[in-house]
């Protein structure tokens, strides 16, 4: 199984970018899949979901309305649009399955960094 996040950056206030991440080892289309994301000093959190077909989608309170994920079945990859970023979006961010235990592997994930 693997991970391989891209599309972050530095971006100022109110900005947007476009996260993927490609994935191998497994029947993608099988599973539903995450973003997440880790804050310098905090817990990694749970961003946004999404079911295998594409069709439901959730999103943590603090994201919902400006993050929108979407997935490719046929590219094995998953999206995340961000848009009105905050300063407080800033954080590493991951994908994984929906759900992951104390054993589950990470990708090196891609820095979003959000400032003037």
């Amino acid at each position: 199984v693997q991970f391989v996040e891209s599309g972050g950056g530095l971006v100022q206030p109110g900005g947007s970018l476009r996260l993927s991440c490609a994935t191998s080892g497994f029947t993608f289309s099988n599973y539903g899949m995450s973003w997440y994301r880790q804050a310098p000093g905090k817990v990694r959190q749970l961003v946004a979901s999404l079911n295998p077909a594409g069709r439901s989608a959730n999103y943590a309170d603090s994201v919902q309305g400006r993050f929108t994920i979407t997935r490719d079945n046929a590219k094995n990859t998953v999206y995340l649009q961000m848009n009105s970023l905050k300063p407080e979006d800033t954080a590493v961010y991951y994908c994984n399955f929906r759900t992951v235990g104390p054993r589950s592997s990470w990708g090196q994930g891609t820095q979003v960094t959000v400032s003037s």
